[in-house]
């Protein structure tokens, strides 16, 4: 039996198939086009926003615009290579200030074809850098938004992280990559160990490790609570007999035994050291391989004995 340390976990969103949305500059909310729990593909439409710093930035895109097609059409024979370098470096600053305030490649070359001076309203929208489903957006029409405010949390939940939070003893035991099994009430889920924190919680002084997890019916949501179980490393495994954990019960003076058959039918209680216990199973010392033992029903063995006496057949 390996080293199985057990803890309860809770699924959060994996941070590295997460993106947050939010504005450049200055704007006000026009118009929104998903809500919360609605799935997205990359490059859709989020959110439409207008800026005044914006709309300026898309007049002295146009102005450089047609700039720079009025000296190509001149020709570098009428135009001196100064103002062609002028024309072409006032237009690539341009282009890159409304893509620094949030149009995309594809908006700005919109705008550009149209050439409609009246386009230059300060509108533009927020596209979705990822496929995923929106778990946050609060936000409401018209509000007014500063820089680097989140306006909406995209995460992909195909692969969820579960974290879980060991004691320092239990977590050195772990390495990355090890294998993991998450259970959600009846439900078990395979994982992996992807990331071990360096560094401990302030007020519980335990260390993060989180578990990364195929999700793809959608079964876990980040805040879910969950259990874990996670394999050791090889060099902690141990050998022994492991029984069933039903097949283990106290006795009268508090020690650990099992029901050992000694005959068709008949049974007796063999008293047994616990070393140690994964999940439903438990590893035993102090019966030899091979011997047969009471797995279900041990409870009604043991209150038949305690009855003084028991012999059971075709049980």
């Amino acid at each position: 039996m390996p080293q199985l340390i057990t803890a309860p976990g809770e699924a959060v969103v994996n941070r590295y198939r997460t993106s947050v949305v939010t504005p450049r500059v200055d704007a006000q909310v026009v118009k929104r086009h998903v809500q919360l729990g609605d799935h997205v593909d990359a490059g859709q439409a989020l959110v439409t926003l207008s800026s005044v710093a914006m709309a300026t930035a898309q007049g002295a895109l146009l102005e450089a615009d047609t700039e720079l097609r009025r000296v190509k059409q001149l020709g570098r024979d009428v135009v001196s290579e100064k103002r062609f370098v002028t024309a072409q470096v006032a237009y690539q600053q341009a282009r890159a200030q409304v893509g620094a305030y949030g149009m995309s490649d594809r908006q700005i070359d919109a705008l550009i074809r149209q050439g409609d001076a009246a386009r230059a309203d300060g509108r533009f929208q927020l596209l979705a850098p990822q496929a995923g489903t929106v778990i946050n957006d609060p936000f409401v029409i018209g509000q007014i938004v500063a820089p680097g405010y989140e306006l909406l949390r995209i995460t992909d939940e195909s692969r969820i992280w579960v974290e879980a939070r060991l004691p320092v003893n239990e977590a050195e035991w772990i390495m990355k990559d090890v294998a993991a099994i998450v259970t959600v009430g009846d439900t078990q889920l395979n994982g992996k160990v992807v990331q071990l924190h360096h560094q401990l919680d302030d007020t519980t002084r335990t260390r993060a490790v989180h578990i990364e997890v195929a999700n793809p019916d959608h079964r876990l949501h980040p805040g879910q609570f969950v259990n874990v179980v996670i394999e050791g490393k090889a060099q902690q495994a141990q050998q022994g007999i492991v029984v069933p954990k039903a097949a283990v019960m106290r006795s009268k003076d508090g020690d650990w035994q099992v029901f050992v058959e000694t005959a068709p039918g008949r049974f007796e209680a063999k008293e047994v050291a616990l070393l140690r216990t994964a999940g439903e199973r438990v590893m035993i010392d102090g019966i030899a391989p091979g011997t047969t033992v009471v797995a279900r029903g041990a409870f009604f063995v043991q209150s038949e004995i305690a009855k003084g006496g028991f012999e059971i057949h075709n049980h």
